[in-house]
């Protein structure tokens, strides 16, 4: 079973297409998440999406989120005329929001009001400790 959790930051905006024989829509994006040696650049990764999650991609997530992604990794090979290349892809199946998007972080809740204190107005001789 090939089952992949990765935590990265969002580093490019999704781009949203669709196929074009059955118009099916694919997002894709760069991720990218600390390399496991200290000192070296980040790794970097593509993630696609497809149907109802791609939709989701485009409209939530943007360059710079924190997200959670659940997928399969997938091994593309690329001919690049003398020699072949092998890529990794992340192929997504669920993407949570580590925090805040920056869609959200854009537009501050309606609803929030401050909690009032808890114990502020009872007397400090009747807890009973």
């Amino acid at each position: 079973m090939n089952s992949f959790f990765l935590i990265a930051e969002v580093f490019t905006n999704p781009e949203l297409r669709t196929t074009p024989d059955s118009q099916i829509p694919l997002a894709s994006f760069l991720v990218q998440f600390p390399s496991s040696k200290p000192g070296e650049p980040p790794n970097r990764l593509r993630v696609t999406g497809w149907r109802d999650l791609a939709t989701e991609i485009q409209e939530n997530y943007h360059k710079g989120d924190q997200i959670l992604i659940e997928g399969r990794l997938q091994m593309n090979t690329i001919d690049r005329g003398s020699y072949k290349e092998k890529v990794a892809e992340l192929v997504a199946q669920r993407i949570c929001p580590l925090g805040k998007t920056k869609t959200e972080a854009a537009s501050p809740s309606q609803n929030y009001s401050p909690m009032p204190p808890i114990m502020d107005d009872l007397p400090s001789d009747e807890i009973p400790f």
